[in-house]
């Protein structure tokens, strides 16, 4: 696909007409359409996977939080009444006369303060961290997964449009054809050896063309908006293809090599590994949580009955946490989070197993491929020699315009089949990079 005759798809819209605003146009190749789909602005879901990897971060920020210090200031003004006698306070003096009071206050309090945590070993949390950050690479390879799949729907959305294109300028050529065959048969009218239902013969073949260009036209239309739908553009972009379907044929060495290099480069398998390494350290989280604890704190400030009478007061120390029972919950999460790690392997193995089977199915679709494009190029070449010697014989007088007819249809039908062989082709090429992740590399 690499022929750089230019196609300009001027389609205007009623709503530009009505307006006046005149529509840009986009050139693009097949290497420039994948671009602009995988862009950061570009398909739907290359943004929506980019949001899903910024979420990942986050969560593996907030799992990084318990392993750093925690600082919180506060200030308090209280007013504030007690009852001794409440607390079990009943102090009675020697004295006569004199008693101390059971109710105190009011009386005010002024504490500003600022405290702080740090975890100095908590095993279980450490791996939680670790198991967050296999989380966020896992979610890194998603993306890449999506951008093969978006880089693969651009390519053969290009593709479907430059085919379509492909069609509309064989159904031209045969119209241009149709039309020499019904001046050929004027002509020999007008000589004296051909007769009236022979133009009316090349007028049907004709006319039929002219139809063929109609539907021709309409599925180009809707293979150009569904290319921009793809690539996220607006619908009444101009385009200007710079590409035309050409016979590209896939080195045998990297055949040969495909499941071996697709276990290796699928974004999609090295994803769900890095989804079962999150597995495997979130279990060990859960392991770990039968491990004491150990975690500094304290905190320091100004307390007194006022802003202006206040004493600064203290604490630090260093605690550690003993889980003893906590009704079950730990074992129960640890058993869940082993249960969720053979469940990630299960399907690291499955999907590396699907792998195997796409990349067959795709090498062998591309082989099948590769022979039909030969054949259908056989039959051209033999088609078109069959109607060169056909009209000569029509000229010649030696047969009727029903040869000829007939030799049309024939290579109007090896045409399309030509072409149909080379979008095959095409296609399969694309959906054997998709299924050996080495798309990338196929475009060029």
């Amino acid at each position: 696909m690499h022929s750089r005759v230019p196609v300009l798809l001027s389609l205007a819209y009623a709503a530009y007409a009505q307006t006046g605003a005149e529509p840009r146009t986009l050139e693009l190749t097949l290497r420039r359409a994948v671009e602009i789909a995988t862009s950061a602005e570009g398909n739907t879901r290359i943004q929506l996977a980019g949001e899903a990897v910024g979420q990942a971060r986050s969560r593996a920020a907030q799992a990084r939080a318990a392993l750093l210090p925690n600082f919180d200031a506060t200030v308090s003004q209280q007013s504030q009444t007690r009852n001794l006698a409440a607390f079990g306070l009943r102090i009675e003096t020697p004295i006569p006369g004199v008693a101390i009071p059971r109710f105190v206050g009011p009386f005010s309090v002024f504490d500003a303060r600022t405290t702080a945590t740090q975890s100095l070993l908590d095993v279980s949390a450490i791996r939680r961290f670790h198991s967050s950050r296999a989380a966020v690479r896992g979610v890194e390879r998603d993306r890449e997964a999506v951008s093969d799949q978006v880089a693969a729907l651009a390519a053969k959305a290009y593709l479907a449009a430059v085919r379509a294109q492909a069609d509309i300028d064989v159904v031209q050529a045969n119209i241009t054809l149709a039309e020499a065959v019904l001046k050929q048969a004027r002509n020999l009218k007008e000589a004296g050896t051909g007769t009236g239902i022979e133009i009316t013969r090349a007028g049907v073949q004709l006319a039929n063309e002219r139809q063929r260009l109609l539907v021709a036209e309409n599925q180009f239309r809707r293979a150009r908006w569904q290319l921009l739908r793809v690539l996220n553009a607006d619908l009444s972009t101009r385009l200007w293809l710079n590409e035309r379907l050409a016979y590209h044929p896939v080195d045998a060495e990297l055949l040969a090599k495909a499941e071996e290099l697709a276990l290796g480069a699928r974004p999609e398998l090295r994803a769900q590994r890095e989804r079962e390494e999150s597995a495997r350290l979130a279990a060990a989280a859960a392991r770990w949580e039968r491990i004491p604890s150990v975690a500094a704190f304290g905190d320091y400030g100004t307390i007194g009955t006022g802003v202006d009478a206040t004493l600064p007061t203290r604490t630090a120390g260093i605690a550690m946490k003993i889980p003893l029972f906590d009704g079950g919950r730990r074992d129960a999460r640890r058993a869940e989070a082993a249960s969720q790690f053979r469940q990630e392997q299960i399907r690291t193995h499955d999907l590396a197993e699907q792998i195997r089977l796409e990349v067959i199915l795709a090498a062998d679709a591309l082989r099948s491929a590769d022979e039909q494009v030969k054949v259908a190029a056989e039959g051209l070449k033999l088609a078109e020699a069959e109607l060169a010697q056909s009209r000569r014989r029509y000229d010649a007088g030696v047969a009727n315009s029903l040869e000829v007819t007939d030799a049309q249809a024939r290579l109007a039908r090896a045409r399309d089949n030509h072409i149909s062989a080379l979008f095959n082709h095409e296609a399969a090429r694309i959906d054997f990079g998709q299924a050996t992740g080495l798309l990338d590399r196929l475009l060029d």
